[in-house]
């Protein structure tokens, strides 16, 4: 099973998804409901992706340029919001609106001339898109597409042109459209080009995919964007985590005799509904029952189980960011393993997400087997222990040797968690026949926000059924 995430670039983009020219699609959606400013930029994005990938960048019931004429409305507003367009030539602002989404290919038909601002946005989408586009379209209009090149000066020019043009969320989308579809992960290793970027999940995805062919140049360059990006999920993520996994420990221990901010009044109520006296509209609670006080002893030991895989890089990064996080607990021991072929246990590391990242070697084969066999053998107190695999399931080991652990770890008390993906991403790639397999042995197999992860443990925590999201 799978859930769509807060984001939509991963179930456009995502492995196993959809083709070239997604990213374009992605960038307007994004624009046009946000800021004004905005949608100016992201309904020019819509045709060349439009073009590139038809009706499987929306779905098997829309074609994309259903999509891109659904956009204009609320484009055409945001644009008449922007620009101040209160009335005067209705006409050629029209014309000028369809002219930022259509591109300016000859066949456009609009005949509209850009000038100032919306010229230099339409130039900057061009660089990116549209050498695309004229390549499909067997060199027609090549005269119009500038591209990127290979001049890393250029490219550190165009990132500063889209961070003045387009909002945050965008330039994300075109940057990584840029070094997924240019082949621009090479100008990554010099420290000027890493300055310039818009730091985010995805990039340090592709920074830690270098691996070492990044030099000693650019790797403190190249840690410092890591920790911006880590020291930002922390923010987000870690307040609630916390409250949520405390909450839950508290809640695993009752006492009879509580403290009074420590009465668990829905219990309290439940066992005292016989003492409820209708002729004063009141209940007597004659047994109180409360949350026991939080301790310094551990009640709880997790262990996180990682695919390194190279389509797995969001989730390795949320994932190393959740583990300083639990490390930071003192009632929960949290051990941190990473794998591809061989295991790695990074739970020295796990404080600081950055040297986990930095630990981790991203691409290469997939043995679940061989990672659960290790996780197993750490295992010291099964009824306390929750194991956490977050994997696509596609396993280049013993196959049934990994369901045959799984089964052993449950009936042995173990909490067995399987994220498909632990990311913003949508519905990932990933083996349907071990998903299932794994959801018949009781451990159904499903995508995780990072906003829902603190959810899932905690219920793991109190041994109640998983938030399984609904499927799409």
């Amino acid at each position: 099973m799978t859930t769509t995430g807060a984001g939509t670039t991963g179930e456009r983009t995502g492995e196993g998804t959809t083709g070239e020219g997604t990213g374009g699609v992605t960038a307007a959606v994004a624009a046009a409901t946000s800021a004004a400013e905005s949608a100016v930029q992201a309904t020019r994005v819509v045709a060349p992706a439009a073009e590139a990938t038809g009706a499987e960048v929306i779905g098997a019931e829309e074609t994309a340029a259903e999509a891109s004429v659904a956009e204009v409305p609320a484009a055409e507003a945001a644009v008449a919001e922007a620009t101040g367009a209160e009335g005067g030539d209705a006409g050629q602002e029209r014309l000028r609106r369809w002219r930022l989404v259509l591109g300016g290919d000859t066949a456009d038909g609009t005949g509209h001339a850009l000038s100032g601002r919306d010229a230099a946005m339409d130039g900057a989408l061009t660089a990116l898109y549209g050498q695309e586009n004229a390549a499909r379209k067997g060199g027609r209009d090549r005269s119009r597409s500038a591209g990127l090149g290979a001049s890393a000066p250029s490219v550190a020019r165009w990132l500063g042109d889209i961070r003045t043009y387009f909002p945050s969320s965008v330039v994300q989308v075109m940057q990584r459209d840029a070094i997924e579809r240019l082949g621009l992960s090479a100008l990554l290793l010099e420290p000027e080009m890493l300055e310039a970027v818009e730091a985010d999940v995805h990039l340090v995805g592709t920074l830690l995919s270098l691996g070492q062919a990044m030099p000693e140049t650019t790797r403190e360059t190249a840690r410092a964007v890591v920790r911006k990006v880590v020291e930002d999920l922390e923010k987000r993520l870690a307040a609630r985590t916390r409250a949520a996994l405390t909450g839950a420990l508290d809640r695993g221990t009752r006492v009879t005799r509580p403290r009074h901010r420590d009465i668990d009044w829905n219990r309290t109520i439940a066992a005292n509904l016989r003492h409820y006296l209708p002729e004063h509209g009141t209940l007597v609670p004659e047994r109180l029952v409360g949350y026991g006080r939080a301790s310094r002893s551990v009640k709880k030991e997790v262990i996180l189980c990682i695919d390194q895989s190279g389509s797995m890089a969001p989730s390795v990064v949320y994932a190393s960011v959740f583990g300083a996080v639990l490390a930071s607990m003192r009632s929960i021991s949290t051990r941190l393993v990473v794998f591809d072929t061989t295991v790695a246990d990074l739970t020295d590391r796990i404080e600081d997400p950055v040297d986990v990242l930095f630990g981790t070697r991203l691409g290469g084969g997939t043995d679940i087997n061989r990672a659960l066999a290790y996780c197993q053998e750490q295992i010291t107190r099964p009824a306390e222990t929750v194991v956490v695999l977050i994997s696509d399931l596609y396993e280049g080991g013993i196959r049934d040797e990994m369901l045959k652990r799984v089964a052993a770890m449950k009936a042995s008390g173990v909490q067995f968690v399987a994220l498909l993906a632990l990311s913003d991403e949508g519905a990932p790639a990933y083996d349907r026949d071990h998903a299932a397999a794994l959801a018949a042995l009781g451990a159904p197999a499903f995508a995780c926000t990072p906003d829902l992860f603190p959810e899932v443990m905690a219920a793991a925590i109190e041994k109640r059924p998983l938030p399984v999201p609904d499927t799409a």
